[in-house]
């Protein structure tokens, strides 16, 4: 067995200075010790329209028993694409068993993006991709994605006259904003006593042009079920890997109750590596305790 681990993570070590000496600049190690590596991927390499971060986990059974655990990471990045690229790194996985498999996952994603950049497909809004901001944008960044206080009174004071059934949707508490290296986290709040209220509000906040082109849009909440006694509760990352979690065991260490937060996060180029949780959690403490 343990000549099986030793053998294991030095196929991990060769594979990853393989793809570092092949992708350059574009590799990047998120934790070594965590074993997180993120990789920009591009549809070419002089003027790229198309881009996305490939992020992954290698866990210790990588890549004789376990997958890499991954996330995509593209504001255009949603819905169908999503599922269908996700589908093709999976099926890369099952067709090579036991393999490194990361070199041909990146490869298949950049075929990908040749082909969207190829075909009639509109180029991604600009200000919506995760490149670097331009250094003289950095401080309207921060004003940029502050919903104005118009904005604010219309969210609280909007209710629901869609149908009658609908629950109304509870008002929403927007944090201050926090921002590190041109990353921007605001976190959001509303009341919720049922998951259709959870479901209503961020349906809401993404109506909201600013909320929906977050790069992530990680979400936590808890309902207390009076009848049962217990904890009716769930968490989103939203291709921040692990952040949901962190959110939700936040709630529970304070003990917070009927409460959804959501915080978004503006990605402006630079890899915060752990900071970016201790700024997810900030936000979150921060609109919890206003």
């Amino acid at each position: 067995m343990a000549a099986n681990d030793a053998e294991r993570a030095q196929q991990q070590i060769d594979e990853i200075e393989a793809l570092s000496s092949i992708y350059g600049d574009d590799w990047c190690i998120v934790d070594e010790d965590e074993k997180i590596y993120c990789i920009k991927i591009s549809d070419c390499l002089d003027q790229p329209k198309w881009t996305l971060c490939l992020q992954v986990i290698l866990p210790p059974g990588y890549p004789t028993a376990e997958p890499p655990i991954y996330q995509l990471n593209a504001p255009w990045l949603r819905g169908q694409d999503y599922t269908e690229l996700a589908n093709s790194l999976e099926e890369i996985y099952v067709q090579n068993l036991g393999e490194s498999i990361l070199y041909l996952w990146v490869e298949k994603i950049r075929e990908v993006l040749v082909e969207k950049a190829q075909s009639s497909d509109p180029e991604p809004d600009i200000k919506k991709t995760t490149e670097e901001v331009d250094d003289d944008d950095g401080d309207d960044f921060l004003l940029d994605y502050q919903p104005t206080q118009e904005d604010q009174i219309k969210m609280l004071n909007y209710m629901t006259s869609e149908s009658q059934q609908d629950e109304e949707l509870p008002p929403i508490h927007h944090g201050n904003p926090i921002t590190d290296r041109r990353s921007t986290f605001q976190a959001h709040l509303a009341p919720v006593v049922t998951t259709r209220q959870v479901k209503r509000v961020i349906e809401k906040l993404y109506e909201n042009k600013k909320i929906a082109s977050a790069t992530h849009n990680i979400y936590a909440y808890r309902i207390y079920c009076e009848d049962k006694q217990t904890f009716l509760q769930d968490c989103e990352d939203d291709g921040e890997t692990a952040a949901g979690g962190r959110l939700l065991h936040l709630m529970q260490i304070l003990n917070v109750r009927n409460v959804l937060v959501v915080v978004s996060r503006w990605y402006g180029g630079i890899l915060l590596g752990p900071d970016r949780f201790k700024h997810i959690n900030n936000c979150a403490r921060n609109v919890l305790v206003e």
